[in-house]
């Protein structure tokens, strides 16, 4: 399996471990009693301020791997050999993870704007990647 389809199958099971820890939070807020199991509302914040920044960290990465599922497959099927390829799709799965990271870890001007950098270098590496694509 070639770099770039690993890069996409983890920022895929990322986002498996993102919806595990809120399903981990869920289970035993409903198991301790301390929410029903109705308490949870769709697209409106609940729990605390940790409990929504995980949510939307989940969100977050489920928004952008469509895109980065576009470009590597379109790149993988368009027969893309630079090796700049490979490393972009490294670049943009740790940029995911540190954003997931900072997003989850605070909501801080510092945290809010680490956030901002690893999401600004995800959108720069798939143009590239796009790039590379087109003038292949």
């Amino acid at each position: 399996m070639s770099i770039p389809l690993l890069c996409l199958l983890g920022f895929a099971m990322w986002a498996v471990v993102l919806v595990s820890a809120v399903g981990a939070v869920r289970a035993t807020q409903v198991m301790t009693r301390a929410v029903p199991p109705n308490g949870f509302p769709s697209g409106q914040p609940h729990g605390g301020a940790a409990y929504w920044r995980l949510n939307r960290a989940h969100m977050n990465t489920l928004e952008n791997l469509p895109i980065f599922g576009a470009v590597v497959v379109v790149g993988v099927l368009s027969n893309v050999q630079a090796p700049m390829f490979s490393t972009l799709a490294q670049v943009v799965l740790g940029a995911r993870v540190a954003q997931s990271i900072f997003h989850v870890s605070s909501g801080s001007n510092m945290a809010v704007n680490a956030r901002f950098t690893a999401f600004l270098t995800q959108i720069v590496s798939m143009a590239w990647i796009a790039w590379l694509i087109v003038t292949g």
